[in-house]
């Protein structure tokens, strides 16, 4: 008997196979082969988000890649925290601060979304870095990713990108200003306040201007800030695994903190043997839902770097999560069984 998620596995596959080729063979005399084949799955499956999906896929070792919508800008959302860290660790490199360097957290530090931080206690708590790091990139934090942003600058950010031939991912804003946006909040005027403090000015503009929240966030993705292509984002991913980030040691420190991603656990992993290791950053609002890392192939069949971004999607988060883990399984799978042919 089959268990659940065996079944689940054992119906991909075989949809993978015989679905693609059912098609061809009723609406081409041309069956697509290789990565094509690939692709023409990843579109299938794209077509039916009710937004636009962009994806690029490269096998790190062989070189073998593809892309749908892959130079398409997309808001990244939290998966801009990756490349802050990558300009963390390079002015660690350059002695500006340590890993262990610890920063003292005052109230106006604890920001609006995702993560832990906001929920303590404040004043009383002091964090080294590498901490910050974690609560960054593990489970998101974004008081953790404004507070390093703003040690490191968001323009020696893209300056270092740009050093890097990496065009098409800017960072420009904090999670908290990026949010403030997203809600049509002004945030020159509200930028010092505390969390509590922005709440009760939130619910006054709400009710002296009701249509500004959702202008903002029909307006966010086409903002041209915060913003990364596909193909971009997977750029940085294979430089990263190449160790060609600052150094081996830093560019492993990266991939080691990433492989211990808490989020997104239905979107690029969701789909995937348990056993397979992903090192991967989500982002999440409104609209967009985001997905970048490596696949880590087992029995030595090499890595593959998969972005999966979406955004105006009006489709409930949870099919859009789920269409993200199905392509990572059609990439896994195409990979597995064709790395060494």
């Amino acid at each position: 008997m089959f268990s659940a998620i065996k079944r689940k596995i054992f119906v991909t596959v075989l949809l993978s196979v015989f679905v693609p080729a059912f098609f061809s063979f009723a609406q081409s005399p041309v069956t697509p082969q290789g990565v094509d084949r690939l692709k023409s799955q990843i579109e299938r499956l794209i077509d039916g988000v009710d937004g636009q999906v962009g994806v690029a896929v490269k096998h790190l070792e062989t070189g073998r890649e593809l892309a749908v919508n892959g130079d398409v800008y997309f808001p990244m959302a939290s998966v801009f925290k990756l490349p802050v860290l990558v300009e963390v660790m390079h002015q660690i490199k350059e002695g500006r601060f340590t890993l262990d360097d610890e920063i003292r957290l005052e109230k106006t530090d604890q920001h609006l979304g995702s993560g832990y931080l906001s929920d303590l206690d404040i004043p009383g708590v002091v964090l080294s870095v590498r901490n910050l790091i974690n609560f960054m990139m593990m489970i998101s934090d974004n008081s953790a990713a404004d507070i390093l942003l703003v040690k490191v600058g968001a323009e020696n950010v893209n300056n270092r990108l740009r050093s890097y031939g990496i065009e098409k991912i800017t960072v420009d804003r904090t999670c908290q200003q990026l949010i403030m946006d997203a809600m049509g909040i002004d945030y020159e005027k509200y930028k010092n306040l505390t969390l509590d403090e922005l709440s009760l000015a939130y619910r006054k503009e709400r009710k002296e201007n009701p249509q500004a929240s959702e202008q903002a966030a029909k307006q966010f993705s086409q903002v041209m800030k915060d913003q990364s292509s596909p193909r971009a984002m997977n750029r940085l991913l294979e430089l990263v695994f190449k160790k060609e980030i600052v150094d081996e040691q830093s560019s492993q420190f990266i991939l080691d903190v990433m492989l211990k991603c808490q989020t997104g656990g239905e979107r690029l992993k969701g789909d995937l043997p348990r056993f397979v290791r992903v090192a991967h950053k989500t982002g999440s609002l409104g609209g967009v839902i985001n997905d970048a890392g490596i696949i880590y192939l087992p029995d030595d069949l090499g890595h593959v770097a998969v972005t999966v971004f979406s955004k105006d999607t009006e489709d409930p988060a949870e099919d859009v999560e789920e269409v993200i883990a199905q392509i990572a399984r059609f990439v896994y799978d195409y990979f597995y069984f064709t790395v060494g042919d």
